[in-house]
């Protein structure tokens, strides 16, 4: 069942993040750890039951409209055995939101299997162009798509989805384009 992570317990998913997903993509240790600090974002774990190691986490944001599952990660040793499908219902489950995130554009192998794992859960992908902005100093924007769970969002959607994304998760001016 998931939990919320205890702050104490950050050094347990950090690890995990930082082998999911590449360094664009994710904060420096103590940048995602001062997170914690904001009402809005939450860490939730799945532990092994015997020994207390975590076997995957969601870290997000609950907004007032939706929830933005910013980082999702199973640890290597537990993956592919639809842990990460179980996951997911019981975050939407227990937050009751409509979600969204953030995919890499479907031009490897690997980032269409999450986008295929992602539309199997009932996730859309919104065609719309869509910039992460550099979540650290030196670090790079990242293309992406947003997916949204139930389903797609229309245009002038996705731009409400986008400005909420760039203001409270990012702290980035509601009006940047992705035009460049």
């Amino acid at each position: 069942m998931l939990q919320r992570l205890k702050n104490r317990e950050f050094d347990l998913v950090y690890p995990i993040m930082e082998d999911s997903f590449p360094v664009n993509e994710r904060r420096t240790y103590e940048e995602q750890k001062a997170l914690l600090k904001n009402a809005a974002y939450a860490i939730y774990v799945l532990k092994d039951g015997e020994n207390d190691t975590v076997k995957g986490f969601m870290a997000l944001w609950e907004l007032e409209r939706l929830v933005f599952l910013e980082h999702f990660a199973v640890a290597p040793g537990c993956r592919n055995g639809g842990l990460g499908a179980k996951m997911l219902a019981q975050a939407q489950h227990l937050l009751q939101k409509p979600f969204c995130l953030e995919v890499e554009l479907p031009e490897t192998v690997l980032a269409a299997r999450r986008i295929a794992f992602y539309e199997r859960n009932g996730f859309f992908l919104n065609d719309f162009p869509y910039i992460q902005p550099p979540l650290s100093n030196g670090r790079d924007p990242v293309p992406l798509r947003v997916m949204t769970s139930g389903r797609a969002v229309s245009r002038e959607e996705f731009e409400r989805i986008k400005a909420l994304l760039y203001t409270r998760v990012y702290g980035q001016p509601a009006s940047r384009t992705d035009e460049k």
